[in-house]
């Protein structure tokens, strides 16, 4: 995946991947940063069985559900980040400072968001307003509301939101799994801050990337399309061609800040597990293990003396983490994690990786030979 990336985004500037329009108060100029616009017309020469002429039907309903977001920063909130000396650092700043914006004055930004439900509740990204305690949502129907912040997932790039209102317009909900590699979906959003309302068309170019733009603890499953991505196309639908919502749109793979050919979607299927979980929990903070280490093989197995030819073999445990303090020790050998077998480390991740602070796994580890169930209390990612 690594050398998928690096193809990619070759001759970029650090291999950029843009997000959502995304700017600081005081600049002047119109933003322009990466989502998803084009037309939504088609017309084909040959057109197969079952494949739609057009998209109206799907465009008619899923249009009115997706809605505009304005977030900012106040003064009050821009300060304390600013007076946060944790957070003052050389290197952490958007691409966007480079050319000139002002790194130092209140955030803002717009995007595009789904209502999720008739009551109110909107799905967008975390990027979107994560950094932001004014937001406005605008619908299609020209009312505009002030929402509140119900919760953050930053490890899947997803956020909540709520707005007063009732008996809203909303899209049925998909099954991405069934989504089909080289079927057709719509892209709906709100690119560059004024084009409102755009649809566009693509067919889903992969399903499962790991892109690795999500920083720190990051749960990535992207679908990848073709559909046109621009600036303000984030925490659009993405919709099938019946009108069903699919994913979530969030980011572009581009070397110029507009649309190049890519466009990435969270798969609804892990959209709704992340919304029905910050309406319990609010915000996500996810969790570590915190181990290191190797998977098992029979060179390891005979070099260290094992009784095992699969599994994780701790090497270090990092202090402070929730398995030092539940007694992970080294040479510990895990082969199973909540009942299920471990082979390797993907096995693990793959278990723990909805895990938030202060959940409880429970580890299968082989110590001196013989089998020990090792209760672990999650603690804050490192």
């Amino acid at each position: 995946m690594k050398q998928f990336l690096s193809i990619l985004l070759a001759g970029t500037l650090g291999g950029m991947i843009a997000y959502g329009a995304f700017s600081y108060k005081l600049d002047t100029q119109k933003t322009v940063t990466t989502e998803m616009n084009q037309s939504p017309k088609a017309i084909f020469t040959n057109n197969p069985t079952n494949t739609p002429t057009d998209f109206v039907e799907a465009a008619a309903v899923s249009t009115p559900a997706v809605v505009h977001i304005t977030a900012k920063e106040s003064d009050q909130l821009a300060n304390q980040r600013l007076n946060d000396k944790s957070r003052i650092d050389i290197f952490d700043f958007d691409m966007s400072d480079f050319f000139g914006r002002n790194f130092f004055g209140p955030k803002q930004g717009t995007g595009s968001g789904v209502i999720y439900s008739e009551d109110g509740y909107i799905v967008t990204n975390n990027h979107v307003v994560g950094f932001a305690d004014k937001i406005k949502v605008e619908l299609t129907d020209g009312r505009s509301f002030s929402a509140v912040k119900i919760g953050t997932d930053p490890s899947t790039d997803l956020a909540l939101l709520k707005i007063e209102a009732d008996n809203l317009p909303t899209i049925a909900i998909g099954n991405s799994e069934d989504v089909k590699i080289g079927e057709w979906v719509l892209a709906v959003g709100n690119p560059f801050n004024y084009l409102t309302s755009t649809v566009t068309a693509g067919i889903v170019s992969a399903k499962g990337r790991d892109l690795d733009i999500i920083e720190g603890r990051a749960i990535e499953e992207f679908i990848q399309t073709d559909a046109a991505v621009n600036p303000g196309n984030s925490g659009g639908a993405l919709v099938d061609t019946d009108g069903n919502l699919v994913g979530i749109n969030t980011a572009i793979a581009t070397p110029n800040g507009v649309f190049a050919g890519y466009s990435f979607a969270i798969p609804i299927n892990l959209v709704v597990r992340i919304v029905e979980d910050i309406k319990v929990n609010g915000n996500i903070e996810r969790a570590n293990l915190g181990i290191e280490g190797f998977d098992v093989d029979a060179d390891l197995a005979e070099e260290e003396d094992l009784n095992t030819t699969t599994g994780f073999f701790v090497v270090n445990v990092v202090d402070g983490s929730g398995a030092q303090y539940s007694g992970v020790l080294p040479r510990d050998v895990i082969i199973e994690v909540n009942d299920v077998a471990v082979n390797n480390i993907e096995d693990i991740k793959n278990e723990i990786k909805f895990s938030k602070v202060g959940d409880t796994v429970t580890l299968k580890v082989l110590r001196d030979g013989k089998e020990k169930l090792v209760p672990v209390k999650m603690r804050k990612s490192f």
